[in-house]
């Protein structure tokens, strides 16, 4: 078995070093940069496409609840007045009472009926007009009381309201037009027999309340962006529609709704209210594609346009670095295949500092050295010196097998060791500090990190930072241990700390000082980053408030106002967050976080300890 694992292995391994190095860079590039962009862009797409149909969706069905409701509060603003109407005893008793002729009448009108009707109008502005029909033939016609003649008696609404066994009915119906006799326009009453007093009961008396169907209108068309709404009755007519309006004047009867006989996933249907008179009266709302569509659209070419900027980018980066790498790798194995051809040329170049340049000074040196002994020594010591620059040769095959992306620890250790020998202390630890640093951005694979590890990522940041300052620059750390155990998201403090070193400190005179506080209080961990720097003035502090907020990033202030989004995105609105401000006086940068929400690790304080 064993013998066959190994086989394996070394059959692998001849496969990837029979790769030539150029296709070798590609693949690099098209399965670790360019594929990762295009599934995160195609995952991101999909989610925010679903978000998107999500959110149009409330919007369509807090549009149709709307619209439901300002209709239904018209309809019972009307049937209120009608019930208020409808048990008017003194109203009963005029309407009851036989004139001797107009004056009469015109008598008690002055004094009991000219305003009667008219005190509703103000505080329910969707009534057009209040009509109370009678059978009183001593009653003159005219305004707000109107004698029940035959043309009235011969008109739909009063037949439909004869026919019903409901008390108030709410009814829409086409009447003659006053201006056209030949046409006829939309209404909408709500109709109520009085018969509350069997005592004046001696005329037949009904009452109309025409609602103002401008205004009803005004609630259908409102909705438009979101919804085509129709307002259909319980006979699926079409009583009034954005695209028809309400028919103004015209001699064709209520259309019918022809979509509820097969209605689709685009069609939504809220009954208007419960009550025994609106049964039937339904509010349906077909939904605008086209909006949904056009966002969709919109986020699809923003999602676009990102992964093509983010690709164009990243490309040119690889291209930069593995250019270079290849351009020296390349021109290496030239010049060793001409040293096998007994060509002693030297690598004329600039080889830079790295280990590839290394590796072609160590070459131009070697060549250098052989030339010189082939033309001193005998045929032996030639063919001894063959020997030596096939191992050498060899070596440099190891070398070249063994490069991977982690060149860049392999440099720093190779400072380190120079500097270590050299007894640069300052500069041994500083580059301590920031290899591990390295390792630590490399190696930190969860989101969430306890605090102690988030500080000592700050500590060896701010080393760094103390050895470009010198005696510029100092800071402090007053953390609590009960805090340290606490999970936070990583990297949401050392951006607070590089803003105070970058923006902070740079342009004061005098010694810099940050100072990095947390602690437990309140129920909450409590973070303060703050410096004794330049400050800013009030409206830089709104100003950048103001980045820090805004949905859109506006490019500018993105260290800080990433830890707030991130922060926002794990606690929501549970965070407080916070920057204060003053022109040389420093800068305090503070947020808090309920401890509920925060996962701490058990027995931090003890481990710590051992």
């Amino acid at each position: 078995m064993f013998p066959q694992m190994k086989l394996r292995r070394f059959r692998y391994g001849n496969v990837v070093n029979d790769i030539p190095l150029n296709y070798k860079f590609f693949l690099i590039y098209l399965v670790g940069v360019l594929l990762p962009i295009m599934v995160t862009n195609l995952v991101f797409l999909d989610r925010i496409t679903d978000l998107i149909k999500s959110r149009e969706q409330q919007n369509l069905e807090i549009s149709l609840e709307r619209a439901r409701k300002d209709l239904h509060d018209y309809i019972e603003g009307g049937v209120a007045v009608s019930y208020t109407l409808s048990t008017d005893k003194n109203l009963y008793e005029m309407l009851d009472r036989t004139y001797t002729d107009s004056i009469d009448f015109y008598s008690t009108f002055n004094e009991q009926l000219r305003d009667r009707m008219n005190s509703y109008m103000p505080v329910n502005n969707q009534i057009e007009r209040i009509t109370v029909f009678t059978s009183n033939h001593s009653i003159d016609s005219g305004g707000n009381y109107q004698v029940i003649d035959p043309a009235v008696r011969r008109s739909g609404w009063y037949k439909r309201a004869k026919a019903s066994t409901i008390p108030v009915n709410v009814l829409a119906y086409r009447t003659t037009d006053s201006n056209n006799s030949s046409a006829s326009i939309p209404a909408l009453s709500i109709i109520q027999p009085m018969h509350y007093y069997e005592s004046y009961d001696h005329y037949e008396k009904l009452l109309r309340i025409d609602l103002d169907l401008s205004e009803i209108y005004d609630v259908i068309i409102r909705e438009k962006d979101y919804l085509s709404l129709y307002l259909v009755n319980g006979q699926d007519q079409i009583v009034m529609s954005a695209d028809s309006g309400y028919q103004r004047v015209t001699e064709e009867p209520y259309p019918q709704f022809k979509a509820l006989e097969n209605p689709g996933p685009d069609v939504h249907i809220v009954p208007l209210g419960s009550a025994v008179y609106l049964k039937g009266w339904r509010i349906i709302g077909i939904t605008q594609n086209e909006r949904i569509s056009q966002a969709v659209l919109e986020i699809q070419m923003y999602a676009g346009l990102l992964a093509a900027i983010v690709t164009l980018l990243t490309s040119v980066f690889i291209y930069v670095m593995l250019r270079s790498y290849n351009y020296r790798v390349k021109r290496l194995a030239r010049h060793m295949q001409k040293v096998t051809n007994e060509k002693f040329e030297l690598i004329r170049m600039d080889e830079g500092r790295d280990e590839i340049g290394g590796l072609i000074r160590n070459f131009n040196i070697m060549t250098g050295r052989m030339h010189s002994l082939i033309n001193d020594v005998y045929k032996l010591e030639i063919q001894s010196k063959n020997l030596e620059m096939e191992r050498v040769r060899a070596e440099l095959n190891f070398l070249q097998s063994q490069m991977n992306p982690h060149f860049l620890f392999n440099t720093l250790n190779a400072i380190l060791v120079v500097c270590t020998k050299n007894n640069y202390s300052d500069v041994t630890d500083i580059i301590k500090s920031l290899s591990k640093l390295l390792r630590r951005l490399l190696s930190w694979k969860e989101d969430m990190v306890s605090l102690a590890e988030e500080m000592q990522f700050i500590d060896m940041y701010l080393k760094i930072e103390k050895f470009r300052f010198r005696d510029k620059f100092d800071y402090r750390f007053d953390i609590e241990e009960g805090a340290l155990g606490y999970k936070i998201p990583k990297l949401s403090m050392q951006p607070l700390v590089e803003n105070s070193c970058k923006h902070g400190l740079q342009r004061i005179e005098g010694l810099g000082i940050i100072e990095v506080k947390a602690a437990v209080a309140d129920q909450r961990l409590q973070i303060t980053v703050s410096d004794n720097g330049k400050g800013m003035d009030p409206e830089q502090l709104k100003a950048l408030l103001a980045s820090i907020h805004d949905e859109v990033s506006s490019g500018q202030n993105i260290g800080i106002r990433n830890v707030f989004r991130r922060l926002e995105l794990n606690y929501a609105d549970q965070v407080r967050f916070d920057v204060a401000s003053a022109p040389n006086q420093g800068t305090v940068v503070t947020f808090g976080i309920p401890l509920r929400l925060l996962e701490r690790i058990p027995e931090f304080g003890k481990e710590t300890g051992e």
